[in-house]
C-alpha cells in the first residue's frame, strides 16, 4: 500500500505538533521510551440508555443470554486488557488494575465506568475508555433482541492523573436519574 505523500502541519489547541504524525504526514506510534515511569490511573464512562422494560429483565436477571451486568463487567475488564490490538497507535501497558462498573439507574439507564490503573511511561485513558465501551457494546448485544433501539452515549473520560500532564477530572459529569452532585 502506498504512503500518503500529503504533507501536512497537525497541531494541538496549543499550536503543538501532533506527536502521533510524522513530518511527511504519515502516522506513527510516539517512542516513550524516555519518559520517567510514574503511576497513571484514568476513569472513563459510558451511558446506556434503553427501554424500561429491557432494563426490568436486566434487573431481574432475566435476559435471555444470562446475567448482562456481570457479562459486560467482565467484557470490558478483557478489553481493557488488549487496547493496545484494537487502537494502532496505543502502546501496551502492564495494567495494575481495571475495575468496571455497571449500574442501573431509574427506568432506562445504565452508567459503565471503567478505571485503569499501571505504573507506566503514557497513561491509561485508551484502556478505560475501551473498557467503558465495550462494556457498553455488550449490554447491546446482550439486550438487542429486547429493545433494537439502545443508544449508547457520552464515552468519555471522566479523570486522570499521572505523568507530564498531571491531572484532569471533567468539570461536569452525565446527568443521571438518581445521580447526587459530585463535590
Amino acid at each position: 500500500m502506498a504512503q500518503s505523500t500529503v504533507k501536512a502541519k497537525m497541531v494541538d489547541h496549543r499550536g503543538r505538533r501532533l506527536s502521533h504524525v510524522a513530518p511527511d504526514g504519515s502516522v506513527r506510534m510516539v517512542d516513550v521510551g524516555g519518559k520517567p515511569v510514574t503511576q497513571r490511573r484514568a476513569l472513563a464512562q459510558a451511558i446506556v440508555r434503553l427501554k424500561p422494560q429491557a432494563l426490568k429483565a436486566i434487573r431481574q436477571r432475566a435476559a435471555k443470554k444470562g446475567d448482562v451486568l456481570l457479562t459486560a463487567q467482565i467484557a470490558g475488564i478483557a478489553a481493557a486488557k488488549i487496547t493496545s490490538q484494537l487502537i494502532p497507535l496505543s502502546h501496551p501497558l502492564p495494567l495494575t488494575h481495571v475495575d468496571v462498573r455497571c449500574q442501573p439507574r431509574g427506568t432506562d439507564t445504565i452508567h459503565i465506568e471503567c478505571a485503569a490503573s499501571c505504573s507506566g511511561r503514557t497513561g491509561v485513558e485508551m484502556e478505560a475508555m475501551t473498557g467503558a465501551a465495550v462494556a457498553a457494546l455488550t449490554v447491546y448485544d446482550m439486550c438487542k433482541a429486547l429493545d433494537r433501539e439502545i443508544v449508547i452515549e457520552k464515552l468519555q473520560l471522566m479523570e486522570k492523573s499521572g505523568g507530564k500532564s498531571g491531572r484532569f477530572r471533567r468539570a461536569e459529569k452525565a446527568t443521571l436519574p438518581g445521580d447526587k452532585k459530585r463535590p
